[in-house]
């Protein structure tokens, strides 16, 4: 808990002041102030203070994000602020989590996503166009390694180059240059926005698959903080939730392998501070910066369906599996579910525990599908050719 840790309304009632982190980005306060809506819809007593900061990612501009170490330059000021108490929960985009997250924090809620899939923004002058249709040689905005490698593979007459910048940023390089003929934005990011009406199409999965947890929100917290845990847990969409587990178990196998002998893994939370460098490192590994790697989910009829792939830098080599699992979601369970343990980052005491085995479970098999096939010799590959790029 923060330390300032209550606060009196008009009436001299006390009510709990509950700190929320948040980049400073539009979207990233767009995404926060939902999420502290609910949260006030759900609990009237509490007093939320939303905590703008800074992260290294929104100040590195020139640089693409894979060569960076995209996923800790969005999260480490945020989880520095939750450590020293300054904060006592983060709203991220789940995708800029890492799949193991420093000790001592736990994500204690992941919400009903967004349309998880990528959009195709284009320059005014090439309205009512698609990918397709796009002249030979159009230049297409993207940041991403996975967005580039399988686009570079559906659609060979393009030409893709790197773009930085928040969404505001992009969108107007796009608009106000001629340097390119369209940009590749996750759906979600614009829908949030209200710019769904620059969405001129949504790339299915057969064009190119998502990020691993895009369209998600999560919500951070300190793990030993048993009551804002419980608080936000009630957040946790089951669907969203499993989908994600399988798709950070599915990255977390991919790149990690070296450290993961056993098929199913439990992380048992711990307390002591990790070191920034380790931090560092373990990020940089983390699949969606370094290395393309694309997933699909669905729950239908109580299965759960997960697609991964990897991908060469140009999209030429590549390697796809699907596979299900039986689950049972929001059957009502006795099971006791161990608050102590966390998969893949996720601690969610709501959904049973045997639940959230079998999709971790479903992740792990899929990775391993593809590992036995080749996928960490292409991500080898892909990872030394784009540190010489």
């Amino acid at each position: 808990m923060s330390e300032e840790a209550s606060s009196q309304d008009g009436n001299g009632k006390v009510s709990r002041v509950i700190r929320v982190g948040t980049r400073k980005s539009q979207l990233a306060r767009i995404q926060t102030d939902s999420v502290a809506e609910t949260l006030k819809e759900l609990y009237p007593d509490i007093h939320l203070e939303i905590v703008a900061m800074s992260t290294t990612g929104d100040k590195i501009l020139d640089t693409a994000l894979s060569k960076i170490g995209e996923k800790s330059l969005f999260t480490k000021e945020l989880e520095n602020a939750l450590e020293r108490n300054e904060v006592d929960l983060v709203v991220h985009s789940l995708k800029d989590l890492p799949t193991t997250l420093p000790p001592g924090f736990t994500i204690g809620a992941v919400l009903k996503r967004e349309n998880p899939h990528d959009a195709v923004v284009l320059h005014p002058s090439h309205a009512g166009k698609t990918l397709d249709t796009l002249p030979e040689n159009s230049v297409i905005g993207t940041s991403s390694l996975r967005r580039a490698a399988q686009l570079k593979k559906r659609f060979p007459h393009l030409d893709f180059k790197d773009i930085r910048g928040n969404l505001n940023t992009r969108l107007k390089k796009l608009d106000e240059k001629n340097d390119f003929a369209a940009i590749i934005l996750a759906a979600a990011g614009l829908r949030r926005m209200g710019w769904e009406s620059r969405i001129s199409q949504i790339l299915e999965p057969d064009d190119c698959m998502y990020a691993v947890g895009q369209g998600a929100l999560a919500v951070e917290v300190r793990a030993r903080d048993a009551d804002i845990l419980e608080m936000v847990s009630i957040l946790h969409d089951p669907d969203t939730v499993l989908r994600c587990i399988a798709e950070r178990a599915f990255l977390r196998r991919l790149v990690h392998t070296h450290t993961h002998t056993h098929t199913h893994t439990h992380t048992h939370l711990c307390e002591s501070v990790m070191t920034l460098s380790f931090i560092c490192v373990l990020f940089l590994q983390e699949g969606g910066c370094s290395v393309p790697v694309a997933v699909h989910t669905q729950v239908k009829d109580s299965q759960l369906y997960l697609t991964g792939a990897v991908y060469s830098l140009d999209g030429s080599n590549s390697l796809k599996e699907t596979m299900q699992v039986s689950i049972a979601v929001g059957t009502q369970s006795s099971e006791k579910v161990d608050e102590q343990v966390q998969r893949v980052g996720v601690t969610a005491n709501k959904i049973p525990g045997s639940v959230q085995d079998e999709a971790e479970k479903l992740g792990v098999d899929l990775a391993d599908l593809l590992l036995n096939k080749g996928a960490k010799e292409i991500l080898t590959v892909a990872r030394q050719l784009n540190d010489v790029r």
